[in-house]
């Protein structure tokens, strides 16, 4: 019984690494059901030439913007390109810290941090 223990935990480490770059986010979309959006590799990448191509400048707030806090309403949040993936569109998002968070434009919530 311990051994099967053992394999099926070792098997579900192995399976989980697989999806290690993919990034997936579960917003909620205001109707009490989840949303999964999936960040992949090739759209960070694409986020990450934007942000350097077109020199984002980080906003400066008192407080550090992080996710599930609310982006204050002075911060304006910006319109995400579609080339970032069409998952993501819904979205804005905020240049901070060097990170890009993106944001629930309802509610202003940090839903997702790319790094």
């Amino acid at each position: 019984m311990k051994k099967l223990l053992l394999m099926s935990a070792t098997a579900l480490l192995v399976s989980t690494g697989a999806f290690a770059q993919t990034t997936t986010i579960a917003p909620t979309t205001g109707t009490g059901h989840a949303t999964t959006v999936q960040i992949e590799p090739q759209y960070r990448t694409r986020i990450h030439s934007y942000i350097t191509e077109h020199k984002v400048r980080p906003v400066q707030t008192r407080e550090k913007i992080v996710v599930g806090a609310t982006v204050p309403s002075e911060v304006e949040l910006e319109a995400v390109p579609a080339d970032w993936g069409p998952s993501l569109t819904r979205y804005r998002y905020v240049y901070s810290g060097e990170r890009v968070m993106l944001v629930d434009p309802g509610t202003r919530t940090v839903v997702q941090e790319i790094d």
